[in-house]
């Protein structure tokens, strides 16, 4: 029996970007809003997240044909495609195909976007209340999207992945809550163990969660999907490249 999966999935965060550095400054301050001249969709990568991406590139380059994505699949955010594009150039797979799928976007904050933790409490104490009543995994702030909404989406992308990507190696570039939500569906989580490992810390910046696909004669049905390693991050390590775990430029604060 032929697997519906993907031989080999690789789900990566974007590398440090400009609106991480710039909420950790904000939070430091003390400031209610967060200083950015972008549109979160136009957020680049800040030099340590180039630095980042390369290292990441390069590991992937080292690695034996059967180890290196066919396609890489990448929110349209600047961070997220200028990580891509990094990875690609210097793993020596430009050739490889290079799709942007806006369903990997970044969550949307809504009104509580560019807003720091302090922000949020001071400007919309109702929604912070709420918020914290109702969670995160539901809570779907004016404008902006639940944890619900944005798996949602990715039960399309994952309907077309399994359709289109059968058995072939497949690199996803995307955000922090799309990695969590991404291995809420894969991994068939309920709300308590994905908010759990959420709880547990960030995703850090070019991490890497790897999947392989369970062979036929092993005869497993319980998983679509077989993790080998959440949070892989030996190739920041072995470039001695910093490792970062901030927050999402917008996010709200966890509960």
């Amino acid at each position: 029996m032929e697997t519906r999966w993907p031989a080999r999935l690789w789900v990566v965060r974007h590398g440090q970007s400009a609106g991480n550095v710039a909420r950790d400054a904000a939070e430091a301050a003390g400031l209610q809003t967060i200083d950015l001249a972008w549109r979160d969709i136009d957020v680049p990568l800040s030099d340590l997240g180039t630095a980042q991406s390369v290292a990441l590139g390069e590991w992937f380059g080292r690695q034996p044909v059967d180890g290196q994505p066919q396609v890489i699949l990448c929110s349209p955010y600047v961070r997220a495609l200028q990580t891509a594009r990094l990875v690609a150039r210097h793993s020596r797979l430009e050739h490889v195909t290079l799709r942007l799928d806006e369903r990997l976007r970044e969550k949307e904050f809504g009104i509580l976007d560019r807003l720091t933790k302090f922000g949020i409490q001071q400007q919309h104490a109702q929604l912070h209340e709420q918020r914290t009543h109702v969670g995160k995994f539901y809570f779907r702030p004016p404008g902006g999207e639940s944890w619900c909404d944005v798996i949602l989406r990715l039960r399309s992308l994952q309907e077309m992945v399994t359709r289109e990507y059968a058995g072939q190696r497949v690199l996803v570039v995307a955000h922090q809550v799309i990695v969590n939500c991404m291995r809420y569906l894969i991994e068939q989580m309920d709300e308590q163990q994905i908010l759990e490992i959420d709880r547990q810390g960030d995703v850090p910046n070019c991490a890497v969660t790897i999947y392989r696909a369970h062979g036929a004669h092993e005869g497993r049905t319980d998983e679509a999907m077989q993790l080998v390693q959440a949070n892989f991050l030996a190739p920041l390590r072995d470039a001695r490249t910093p490792v970062t775990r901030e927050p999402d430029a917008a996010t709200a604060p966890k509960p």
